[in-house]
């Protein structure tokens, strides 16, 4: 290295933010089951119910 050429800056420390910025979020911090989603409080048979075909109301 001569003197005339700047010395080398360290690499900088990626943060999650910055790798968030350039590829977006690949995955989550939390998952699915762990958030409380207003669809999950719901009875777990509820989407049946509604569901139910009109055959099975005889």
């Amino acid at each position: 290295m001569t003197s005339g050429e700047p010395k080398p800056r360290p690499p900088r420390k990626r943060t999650r933010r910055d790798l968030d910025a350039v590829f977006g979020e690949v995955l989550p911090e939390t998952t699915s089951d762990e958030r409380d989603d207003d669809t999950r409080a719901q009875d777990n048979d509820s989407w049946y119910h509604e569901n139910r075909p009109p055959h099975h109301d005889r």
